[in-house]
C-alpha cells in the first residue's frame, strides 16, 4: 500500500533525542482501512519520537473533529475528539506486538509504520454513544425526533401520580417499599 508509505518512519538515520512528526488525517485515511463509519475527518496527529540507544518511545497525540451520524436521529454532526497513546519500541529476535503498549522489532529492521496506531487511537477516542449536541440542549428539530417522541411510552410514574388512590391503600403501599 503506497498510501500508507507516508506513515513509515525510518528511525535508523535519526540521532538520539526527540523528533516530531505531524500528520493531517482526513476521510481518505480511513478509506485505506475500509472503515466507513465516518462521513468526514479533520484530525491533527502529532508523534513525538524519543530515540534512545536501546529503545524508542512514541507519544501519539490527536485532536480534531470527526463528522459522524447521530445514533439517535442519524443526523450528521461534528464530534470533537482528542486522545493520546504511548508506545515503547524495543528490539529483539523477532517481531512481537502481543504486549499492549510494547512493540518488539527484529534487530535488522530500520523503519516502522505508525498508521495502524494512529487509526486505532482515533477510532478508540470516539464516544461509545454518539449523540448530536442539539438533542441534549433541545435545539435540534428533526422528523425522527418528533416520531420518537410520538411513539415513546409515557412515563409510568407520571401516570401513577395522576391517578388518585384510595388513602386506605397508601399505607399498604408503604409496606412494599419498606423492605
Amino acid at each position: 500500500m503506497k498510501e500508507l508509505k507516508l506513515y513509515t518512519i525510518q528511525y535508523v538515520g535519526l540521532k538520539e533525542g526527540e523528533h516530531t512528526f505531524e500528520y493531517t488525517i482526513t476521510k481518505s485515511f480511513f478509506d485505506l482501512f475500509n472503515y466507513d463509519d465516518f462521513n468526514d475527518a479533520s484530525v491533527e496527529a502529532t508523534l513525538l519520537l524519543t530515540k534512545k540507544s536501546t529503545f524508542m518511545e512514541f507519544d501519539f497525540n490527536i485532536s480534531g473533529t470527526i463528522n459522524i451520524n447521530c445514533d439517535v436521529t442519524n443526523e450528521p454532526y461534528d464530534q470533537p475528539i482528542s486522545g493520546s497513546y504511548e508506545l515503547v519500541v524495543k528490539f529483539g529476535q523477532e517481531f512481537n506486538d502481543d504486549i499492549e503498549d510494547v512493540l518488539i522489532l527484529p534487530f535488522g529492521e530500520y523503519e516502522v509504520n505508525v498508521a495502524q496506531y494512529i487509526y486505532e487511537l482515533i477510532v478508540l477516542s470516539m464516544p461509545n454513544k454518539r449523540v448530536h449536541p442539539g438533542i441534549a440542549d433541545g435545539t435540534l428539530k428533526s422528523d425522527i425526533l418528533e416520531k420518537l417522541e410520538e411513539l415513546s411510552i409515557p412515563d409510568q410514574r407520571a401516570k401513577e401520580e395522576k391517578e388518585e388512590t384510595d388513602p386506605r391503600w397508601d399505607s399498604l403501599k408503604k409496606l412494599l417499599t419498606d423492605k
